[in-house]
């Protein structure tokens, strides 16, 4: 870079309830490129090639979700102008509509967007992105919990199983989903605007490791939720106990005391899943948990959980989790082995 040569600005959008990890954490490593690899082989830091700074609506000081105090540099008025913006996670319920909360925040995303400015989110962050009528007939991503919450917006088409997604005009709007996802937006930014050499050395800096697996092996396969339907309830009571039984949709359908079709309807309006789906979820997800814990063969586990033909069990975990089986337990057992010792 030469002397002349500014750093890059970016904005990172404070706003009430923000996940703290994640706003610091971009601060951290939007801070690093140029300076912190210089400094760690040579003793000498080099030359900053970016600018991050928190902007919110107002500079008052504000808590974050969990309690750490946040202290904007700029409100809307006075925030220089930002080459990108990254737009962090925040608390939300999932599914829950946030329409006339952030309405300010909302309206300066939609003028610096028309500006020509880069906008980023993580997780549930892209919320906002909707809240601003940008993701309108554009791809999407956001944490796997959180997919309802984009059903708010019209138009939208969510990629959930991607931990990164390039959408809009130019592919000036990126997202990544949920966790440590982050990370790999705040590489990707760097990549893009100051190189790949130096989003490498962040990398190499920070120990940070590409998700190339996308969230599908980290998502739950479904999420129990109570429902106002209580013979939907009583069958999936019923189901928690016994998804092992054979022929459960059946035995589900005559306890509800429904004609079949009927009864999957109304399941299915219900809960968001088939009844077949749902106990398939039942069934991979303690399969999940029997590959994280054990050393049972696959063939077993399949067994165990309700499936006679192990090559069906291969190929729909496959399907629905993203890794087979195997590579389900080397990736994840060690994990679960690796703390359980630690």
């Amino acid at each position: 870079m030469s002397p002349q040569q500014e750093p890059l600005n970016v904005a990172l959008l404070g706003v009430q309830e923000v996940t703290a990890s994640t706003l610091y954490g971009m601060f951290d490593l939007f801070s690093s490129p140029g300076r912190d690899f210089p400094f760690i082989t040579r003793g000498i830091a080099g030359e900053q090639r970016m600018r991050p700074f928190i902007v919110a609506r107002s500079r008052d000081e504000f808590r974050a979700a969990n309690g750490v105090p946040v202290r904007p540099d700029h409100d809307f008025s006075d925030c220089p102008r930002p080459d990108i913006v990254c737009i962090p996670d925040f608390f939300v319920m999932p599914g829950e509509s946030v329409a006339g909360q952030y309405d300010a925040e909302a309206r300066w995303l939609q003028r610096i967007h028309g500006e020509g400015t880069m906008l980023a989110s993580a997780c549930s962050g892209a919320v906002l992105l909707g809240e601003a009528g940008l993701l309108k007939n554009c791809d999407a991503t956001i944490h796997w919990a959180y997919v309802a919450s984009l059903a708010n917006y019209p138009g939208v088409k969510v990629k959930p199983h991607q931990s990164l997604v390039l959408s809009g005009e130019a592919q000036r709007i990126i997202m990544a989903g949920g966790g440590t996802s982050w990370q790999d937006l705040t590489l990707y930014l760097i990549a893009r605007f100051v190189g790949i050499r130096k989003a490498m050395e962040v990398a190499r800096v920070y120990m940070l490791q590409w998700h190339d697996q996308g969230q599908q092996p980290f998502a739950a396969l479904m999420g129990f939720r109570r429902t106002n339907d209580a013979v939907i309830n009583k069958c999936q009571d019923w189901a928690a106990l016994n998804y092992l039984t054979h022929s459960p949709v059946a035995a589900m359908t005559a306890l509800s005391g429904l004609p079949e079709r009927s009864f999957v309807r109304r399941f299915s309006q219900a809960t968001g899943l088939t009844p077949l789906d749902y106990i398939h979820g039942l069934r991979l997800e303690e399969a999940k948990q029997m590959l994280e814990t054990g050393d049972l063969g696959v063939e077993a586990i399949a067994n165990e959980v309700g499936y006679e033909d192990a090559s069906f069990f291969g190929r729909l975990f496959r399907r629905k989790v993203g890794l087979t089986p195997a590579k389900y337990r080397l990736r994840f057992g060690s994990l679960h082995r690796a703390l359980k010792t630690g």
